[in-house]
């Protein structure tokens, strides 16, 4: 195997950073997919499939027949385009910055060296889908259909805090709570409207009570809106809900909850949108290959390699979902994900991106095959 070397993949982590790809602007995303290709076919020799599904596009490389060893990444971002003018690209003092770094372009660069550097690939897929962002809506399928019959799925999602691997990642449920009410002038006869607006906070505090902190599922009301003038009966409010749970179990008991909601408003009428998302990463799923990832590190001679459990969720819920071992959080260390402190710690590029190779050559293998 070829370690890259560390000019090199700063190198590929700036091109990629200085493409803004913000997951909505599907235009944005077509063009950081070009880029993404171009790298990838001077690294791996040769092109990728390009997958458009629903107007956002997809990359996928398939070397060999069949996918023994997935490897995840994304490229898109959750920032807006203009965010390089103020924040652009930079490295000083070991940190690398600039929107987009640490989640996760620097992790798919340190994928396409990784893959580039082995022996032999045969076996190995890449999928970089570009609307992780969102909920991977179009690529959901894609990455389940890509996953089965692999042995592993390894993301290359950024590290937790200390360069941690994310052995356990909640469940996620999106829901729109929409409420109909009936207009009316708020000042000469309010009593004629149906207030959408009081039908609205009675059920923000309904979902907010669905909630289980003890047990880790959070269900957090997030953007809201209702009302189209100051003096009239608001006839429509909206609200979104963030659903956070460790179980299936406990996803389906508040999906069902939600679904259950009735109007405390006479005359109003609520509909709830959405559903389960993305399901939970289970500690089974990677415990093996957090087992040999861990003796891995140890014999490249690097830091000892924890793992923690987390409540964001990633492609990898997917794979885990589908009953593919799944190891997640083996792409950049650093901090800062969706924030202006985002950044990367460059020392750590190439001893995470060695890992990973030598994860891939081991897994790769059919078992019992040797290793030369």
């Amino acid at each position: 195997m070829i370690a890259p070397a560390v000019d090199d993949l700063v190198a590929t982590i700036r091109t990629l950073v200085e493409c803004e790809s913000p997951t909505a602007d599907h235009a944005a995303v077509a063009r950081s997919a070009d880029v993404v290709t171009a790298v990838g076919e001077a690294l791996l020799g040769a092109a990728p499939e390009l997958i458009v599904l629903d107007g956002v596009t997809h990359l996928r490389w398939r070397l060999g027949d069949r996918t023994r060893v997935l490897v995840l990444a994304h490229h898109d971002t959750v920032w807006p385009l203009g965010t390089l003018e103020r924040l652009p690209f930079a490295v000083a003092g070991g940190v690398l910055t600039g929107p987009g770094c640490f989640d996760m372009k620097a992790g798919l660069a340190m994928a396409l060296h990784a893959i580039a550097g082995l022996d032999d690939r045969d076996g190995v897929t890449l999928l970089v889908t570009g609307d992780e962002e969102v909920g991977s809506p179009s690529s959901r399928g894609l990455i389940e259909d890509t996953a089965r019959g692999a042995r592993a799925a390894l993301v290359l999602e950024a590290s937790a805090d200390g360069g941690a691997l994310k052995l356990e990642r909640k469940g996620v449920s999106l829901y729109e709570v929409v409420v109909d009410g009936l207009a009316a002038h708020a000042g000469l006869e309010p009593e004629k409207g149906v207030n959408a607006t009081v039908e609205l906070a009675h059920k923000v505090l309904a979902v907010a009570a669905l909630a289980d902190p003890a047990i880790g599922t959070s269900v957090t009301p997030t953007v809201a809106g209702s009302g189209s003038t100051t003096n009239t009966v608001p006839a429509r409010a909206s609200f979104a809900v963030d659903v956070r749970a460790r179980t299936a179990a406990e996803q389906q008991r508040v999906d069902a909850a939600m679904r259950a909601l009735q109007p405390e408003v006479p005359g109003a009428h609520i509909e709830i949108r959405g559903g389960v998302n993305r399901p939970p990463l289970d500690a089974p799923a990677s415990t093996a290959l957090f087992a040999r990832a861990q003796a891995l590190a140890a014999a490249l001679g690097l830091d000892d390699l924890p793992g923690v459990a987390v409540g964001g969720a990633s492609d990898g819920n997917f794979t885990a979902g589908i009953g593919v071992p799944t190891l997640d959080g083996l792409g950049a260390v650093g901090g800062g994900a969706h924030a202006e402190t985002e950044h990367v710690l460059v020392d750590e590029l190439v001893p995470r991106t060695r890992l990973l190779q030598a994860l891939l050559a081991e897994l790769r293998r059919a078992p019992g095959e040797d290793a030369s």
